[in-house]
């Protein structure tokens, strides 16, 4: 089992400058090398608070300076607001400036009010994604290679700074849409999903999915598969911690739903509103959907989840909100001192357990 942090960079309020913001995102970075984790992820959004991660190869290239092991993984590059030619420049830059340790998740993006400042209409998000997958598969593994499809075209191109890993860096996908998720199985990607801030319901939801996926494919998920889990996680043993941390939760998840549904309020223009709605969980319900408690709750409840979902790599989400950036750094230290490797060490012993016999 592989564990990653995924970094959001978000700003709740201008108490926060986008600076500090970013520094706390590197600090979270180095932090997770030192405790262990195998890969920090970030994020890519524009034009407001919810994210000021705007470019996550810019993150890896700048954070391959800063770290030795660490994989530096892209959650995700909104590909339609890409142009072909320069990012498949950039993704070789970022693995050969991280020595092969780039992690490259792309996606389509949801939120129009990106796509409305970078000229792309929405609606042909998925057509653009599916033809840049393609070019992103030639790109890469051809010396010389050219595209002519509805919404992109490459003459015949040539990439100078080719990646290290070869012959591409691991490719992850992250999507709502099966249609997506079924092709990146076809081509043998990478999955990345999330049961948000839901239960064990959720994430047997999610299983269920992927099944679905799989087999439509004739793939098997656990032995043909490799998909990883982003999950909000915290363990303490003092109460306000944990419901600091889920109150940043409930923050993510308002400001996100409301950009995707398109009610997202707004004073200046930048900060959009945090508004309550009718369907927002309660903190109960948080704790009791969400691996967070004392140490050993959290190992359990992990546990739980992994032998539902049963993935080969977990996200856990450090950067919330406005969670107080040096009880931040601890937890990242905790989880690789304590949670990660008893996790760790109950699912050695379970693989290591002779099947029940069959009568």
């Amino acid at each position: 089992m592989e564990f990653g942090v995924f970094i959001l960079a978000q700003q709740r309020g201008y108490h926060q400058t986008s600076q500090q913001v970013i520094n706390n995102s590197i600090e979270q970075t180095i932090a997770a090398e030192q405790a262990g984790f195998n890969t920090a992820w970030y994020a890519e959004h524009h034009f407001n608070n919810y994210s000021l991660s705007p470019s996550p190869l810019m993150m890896v290239a700048h954070m391959a300076g800063q770290t030795k092991r660490i994989r530096l993984g892209t959650a995700v590059c909104i590909l339609p607001l890409y142009q072909p030619a320069r990012f498949l420049a950039e993704v070789g830059f970022a693995d050969t400036v991280s020595g092969g340790r780039l992690d490259l998740g792309v996606g389509s993006g949801y939120q129009e009010f990106e796509f409305t400042r970078f000229g792309v209409k929405l609606a042909e998000s998925g057509a653009i994604y599916n033809e840049f997958l393609d070019i992103l598969n030639k790109g890469l593994t051809q010396k010389v290679f050219e595209y002519d499809g509805q919404h992109l075209k490459m003459p015949p191109s040539s990439i100078a700074v080719r990646c290290v890993q070869d012959p591409m860096p691991p490719v992850w996908i992250t999507s709502g849409n099966p249609a997506s998720l079924s092709r990146g199985v076809q081509e043998n990607k990478n999955l990345f999903v999330t049961a948000l801030l839901k239960g064990n319901d959720g994430v047997q939801d999610v299983r269920d999915k992927l099944v679905r996926v799989a087999e439509g494919n004739d793939k098997d998920l656990d032995r043909d598969i490799k998909f990883g889990f982003l999950r909000c996680g915290y363990a303490s043993d003092n109460q306000s911690e944990i419901d600091a941390y889920l109150g940043c939760a409930l923050f993510q998840r308002r400001i996100s739903e409301s950009l995707k549904f398109r009610r997202a309020q707004s004073e200046d223009g930048y900060m959009i509103k945090e508004v309550p709605y009718e369907t927002d969980p309660t903190l109960e319900q948080l704790r009791q959907n969400l691996p967070v408690g004392s140490v050993n709750q959290v190992i359990d409840k992990m546990l739980e989840e992994i032998s539902i979902l049963r993935p080969k790599h977990i996200a856990l989400q450090t950067q919330l909100g406005d969670f107080d950036q040096k009880t931040m750094l601890k937890q990242i230290e905790l989880w690789g001192e304590k949670i990660i490797p008893a996790i760790q060490k109950e699912l050695g012993r379970n693989e290591k357990s002779p099947a029940p016999a069959s009568v």
